[in-house]
């Protein structure tokens, strides 16, 4: 995917040391504190960070008017700590077996399988990230919910 249209890149400076920044990513008690988008709630059931190690968590909302879980299932390709992270993410059932995106009512053209890549460096005390998840359209939802999930984690970092 080589076009600026195929994928999501955020990049964010916080005033926390790179160890912090790293464990939202990589702890899922941290990483349940600030994924998915407004109004969404992340339940980690496995989160396993080593290189092959699976990742399994739910992104849900239950209000009066709706109620919608998704499953997200991934493989951890490179861990880098604290510095380099990247895994694997697909749509699953609560099991980690992989959903079509098409049957989750995804664009033809979506993707099974999707790359996130995290990149850590720290200078001053502040720590810059860099994330990119390959796959996921920067015009699409999904880039929306990136930025509202990486506003939550700015929020959580600087209170």
């Amino acid at each position: 995917m080589s076009d600026d249209f195929q994928w999501v890149r955020i990049e964010r400076r916080f005033s926390a040391p790179i160890e912090t920044v790293w464990a939202l990513w990589t702890e899922g008690d941290q990483f349940e504190r600030w994924y998915g988008p407004n109004g969404m709630t992340t339940k980690v059931v496995e989160m396993n960070t080593v290189v092959g190690g699976r990742r399994l968590f739910s992104m849900g909302m239950q209000t009066p008017e709706r109620s919608m879980t998704m499953w997200f299932v991934g493989e951890f390709k490179e861990v880098e700590a604290p510095h380099r992270l990247v895994y694997t993410e697909s749509l699953s059932d609560d099991a980690g077996n992989i959903l079509s995106p098409q049957s989750m009512g995804m664009p033809a053209d979506h993707p099974e399988t999707t790359d996130v890549v995290v990149e850590l460096s720290e200078k001053d005390g502040e720590t810059h990230m860099v994330m990119t998840h390959i796959g996921v359209p920067a015009t699409s939802g999904g880039a929306g919910g990136w930025a509202q999930a990486i506003d939550k984690m700015e929020k959580l970092l600087a209170g």
